[in-house]
């Protein structure tokens, strides 16, 4: 299947499959939590072929975009493969995705097949008629009475005669687009990022030398398939490394998931660790007193010999006893609650955590490390290794990249799982691909004596004071997020002003049990954020934040959003990015209020 080395990758996914069906032909693929599906490597090669061949029917003849507007579920697998198959190329929409974001990317990428299920129909038809390249509409599930539109056994009915799987996979070649990720769109419209086989296989051969990923492994299926971080995490590193995938088809369930599946590789966005560690915080609160208090003990205990194992100074030999018999006690049987038991690495990427989250799952014996990267360079960049997590810092670069700051900070990587470049932007390509293979990422950050990566912040969203001087507002708002579990997002301002404020939005899901706890009785999100009570907790945390910050990081004043921030909203983007021009405008009267 090709050479197993990060700098001179050669071979395709499709190999990569191949040699999969080999060694794992009986062993499950892909799977439902229930198991009313569970297809193995053979059971998925069947599918994939006959779907394959039915996509060339329908006219996906050689780089060829075939778009997919799915959910987590199993046919997304088979979908994926049977396009590059049939030698076509698979593009994701976000879920989230508005009529008129559906007929951007279907027109940038000029997709002729879009692939999607029932629920996801109506926003593909009403554009329909606005794209003349799109051929075909397949559903995966029911298509109901909608016109023109092809269940599955249409598109397999439409292969032609003598259709050979086997050879359209071999004919494809490492160099060939693999995919094209849409970027989340924070500074403007979307940006088809182009990655090839040899792109992807280079960066999950030195995440997984990293990771330590190897065959019987689980993984769960459950972020957007639009995210790289999920093509790569549940999708691609399954091929490679043999690793059993289980599909959440809602991400607000992946909790329950957990402790089912029992993954062996985790990775999720800081805004789930953050969730789940306030979830066990209510928890431990709810708690008889006798109890919380020995919890609380040992959490503290704990959190005491992680900061000197960071700080490379020696564990107290009672303070190691105790945490050793605390992890017996509690910490293993709360592992067994999250799920987390036989994780053997567990990671956080996609955006600034803060510090005192991952520090908390240390203590737990949960050693969450960050990765660091971007869809132009397949997810992959920095990896913290198991073996020694600096909390707080990104990591070291993977095997087969390189990374150097430019004079002003800028980080810069070169390797093989950089982009070919943007589709149909090349003026977009030449401002951050150098002719030399650098990449520049538009990270600020610095590398310590041990080859560790710290990221300050993105360079153009560094606010900079009416009195010059330069901050991190993701810096700021993660302190102010992991200050109080009632607040869920913080939109940080400052930029040209004489002190830093704060938009502040409420958890949906803790914010409402926190209030009836209390005796409130409307627990609506919009009543809640004017409430007294709500306010004055509110301002504990930020109280407790800058006390963390200096002085002219500090934020002197805020206010809460009369509702919540989804991902794929006015706010946030599908992956959580703050939008924060588009927020600088719809709150424009609340900010300014800030400041009066």
């Amino acid at each position: 299947m090709g050479t197993t080395d990060a700098t001179t990758a050669v071979g395709t996914m499709l190999e990569v499959f191949r040699e999969g069906l080999r060694r794992w032909p009986d062993q499950v693929l892909v799977r439902t939590k229930d198991d009313a599906v569970s297809w193995t490597w053979t059971e998925a090669a069947e599918r994939i072929g006959r779907l394959a061949g039915g996509l060339r029917g329908l006219g996906v003849e050689r780089g060829d975009t075939v778009g997919l507007l799915l959910n987590n579920r199993p046919e997304f697998l088979i979908c994926d493969l049977a396009a590059l198959t049939a030698g076509g190329v698979p593009v994701s929409l976000y879920q989230t995705s508005s009529p008129e974001q559906i007929a951007y990317i279907a027109g940038d990428a000029e997709l002729g097949v879009i692939v999607t299920e029932a629920m996801y129909l109506p926003g593909v038809l009403a554009v329909r008629d606005e794209l003349p390249g799109l051929r075909h509409v397949v559903v995966v599930d029911d298509a109901g009475d909608a016109e023109g539109v092809l269940t599955l056994a249409d598109a397999e009915a439409a292969a032609p005669a003598g259709f050979d799987a086997a050879a359209e996979a071999a004919a494809v070649r490492p160099d060939d687009l693999l995919t094209l990720i849409y970027t989340s769109g924070t500074t403007g419209p979307p940006k088809g990022v182009e990655l090839t086989h040899r792109n992807e296989l280079a960066a999950m051969w030195g995440i997984g030398e990293v990771a330590h990923l190897e065959g019987g492994g689980r993984v769960i299926s459950w972020l957007p398939a639009a995210h790289i971080a999920e093509r790569g995490a549940h999708l691609y590193a399954p091929l490679m490394y043999g690793l059993e995938v289980t599909v959440c088809p809602d991400p607000k369930q992946i909790a329950a998931y957990l402790a089912e599946v029992r993954p062996t590789w985790f990775f999720a966005v800081p805004r789930i660790w953050e969730k789940l560690k306030s979830g066990l915080e209510a928890m431990i609160g709810a708690q008889p007193e006798e109890q919380r208090t020995a919890v609380l003990g040992a959490i503290e205990a704990a959190t005491r010999r992680v900061r000197l194992q960071q700080a490379g100074e020696p564990v107290p030999d009672e303070l190691e006893a105790a945490v050793a018999q605390a992890d017996e006690r509690i910490f293993a049987p709360l592992r067994v609650r999250l799920g987390l038991d036989a994780a053997e690495s567990v990671n956080v990427g996609a955006a600034p955590t803060p510090a005192p989250v991952i520090e908390f799952f240390h203590a737990l014996g949960v050693p969450v490390a960050e990765i660091w990267g971007m869809s132009e360079t397949c997810a992959c960049g920095t990896l913290n290794p198991v073996e020694r997590i600096k909390i707080g810092s990104v990591g070291p670069v993977v095997p087969g990249m390189e990374l150097r700051l430019d004079d002003d900070g800028e980080v810069l990587l070169r390797g093989a799982p950089v982009m070919r470049g943007y589709r149909n932007l090349p003026e977009k390509t030449a401002e951050v691909l150098e002719g030399d293979g650098w990449y520049r990422t538009g990270d600020v950050g610095r590398v310590d004596d041990d080859g560790y990566l710290w990221i300050v912040d993105r360079k153009k969203e560094l606010i900079i004071s009416a009195g010059g001087k330069n901050m991190s507002p993701a810096n700021i708002e993660a302190a102010v997020k992991s200050a109080h579990p009632l607040i869920g997002q913080v939109c940080a301002i400052g930029d040209a002003r004489p002190y830093n404020t704060a938009l502040i939005v409420l958890d949906a899901d803790l914010a409402p049990a926190w209030a009836a706890q209390q005796g409130i009785e409307d627990t609506d999100l919009a009543a809640l954020a004017v409430h007294p009570d709500v306010l004055a907790e509110v301002q504990r945390g930020v109280d407790a934040a800058n006390a963390t910050l200096s002085r002219v990081e500090q934020v002197k004043r805020f206010t809460i959003v009369e509702g919540d921030w989804v991902p794929g909203g006015d706010e946030l983007t599908p992956t959580m990015k703050l939008k924060r021009k588009p927020i600088g405008e719809k709150y424009a009267e609340a900010i300014e209020g800030l400041y009066a």
